[in-house]
């Protein structure tokens, strides 16, 4: 077998694994190729093809396809007394593919009027953290605890959590993220698997570590609408984000 016979076959190889570029050295300077091309200047460009690989857009679709059937099996959902005062379900929305995912408490107002996540003022704060990571949402997924606004904007309560909490635990499953950061108490909460009552839990205490669900680290930080009240507190959670992009550059 010659040399570009041999080529061949590994080229097909990868081909089928999905890949639809390869990371390259040239000149003793490493280039990560990814599907917009070769960068080499941003960090997050590095960042979102760690070891050196791209995720195949048919992985991606069929990812969507997944949430699809999810958020079709959830359908006009009553499995919780969140139903009655909702105007509509907050699935959740971004890349089906992402590195990193963002999961809050619950909808709010603007949430639940536009069936989005993250949309009103803590939402627009939320943005513009994921931009100072190097990122765009459509680059990231978001998602909530429960998907329906609980009254008066209160938290969730433990009924709720359980009936909505499985649906969120497939969100998960399908996109398998590098990273989650979980934001706010209940969320922390939740994907921390807290044995104990939640008046007990501080998110203070637990921020700026990582935990694991289901073998991803999870990073507590604040929740976008705290910081709206405590904005000293900020630097906080752009330090959590720091530590968010070293692990995902590991």
């Amino acid at each position: 077998m010659n040399t570009i016979d041999g080529l061949k076959i590994v080229l097909e190889f990868y081909k089928e694994l999905g890949f639809e570029r390869l990371p390259l050295n040239y000149s003793g300077q490493q280039s990560v190729v990814s599907n917009q091309g070769v960068k080499r200047t941003e960090p997050f460009e590095r960042i979102a093809t760690v070891g050196g690989s791209s995720r195949s857009r048919s992985s991606n679709s069929h990812k969507e396809a997944l949430l699809k059937a999810l958020r079709d099996e959830i359908g006009d959902c009553q499995r919780c007394k969140l139903s009655k005062g909702r105007t509509h379900i907050v699935f959740g929305e971004g890349n089906a593919n992402a590195k990193i995912m963002f999961i809050g408490e619950a909808p709010g107002r603007e949430e639940d009027l536009q069936a989005r996540p993250f949309v009103g003022d803590a939402g627009q704060l939320l943005t513009r953290l994921i931009e100072r990571m190097g990122f765009k949402r459509e680059d990231v997924y978001i998602a909530n605890i429960v998907k329906c606004r609980p009254p008066m904007n209160r938290d969730p309560q433990d009924d709720e959590m359980s009936a909505c909490f499985p649906f969120l635990d497939r969100q998960i499953d399908i996109i398998s993220p590098d990273v989650i950061m979980s934001l706010g108490k209940i969320s922390a909460y939740m994907l921390m698997g807290v044995k104990g009552p939640i008046s007990k839990f501080s998110i203070t205490k637990v921020r700026g570590r990582f935990y694991e669900y289901k073998g991803i680290p999870v990073m507590p930080t604040f929740h976008p609408a705290y910081l709206l009240r405590n904005t000293k507190d900020k630097w906080l959670t752009w330090e959590d984000a720091q530590a968010v992009l070293k692990k995902l550059r590991n």
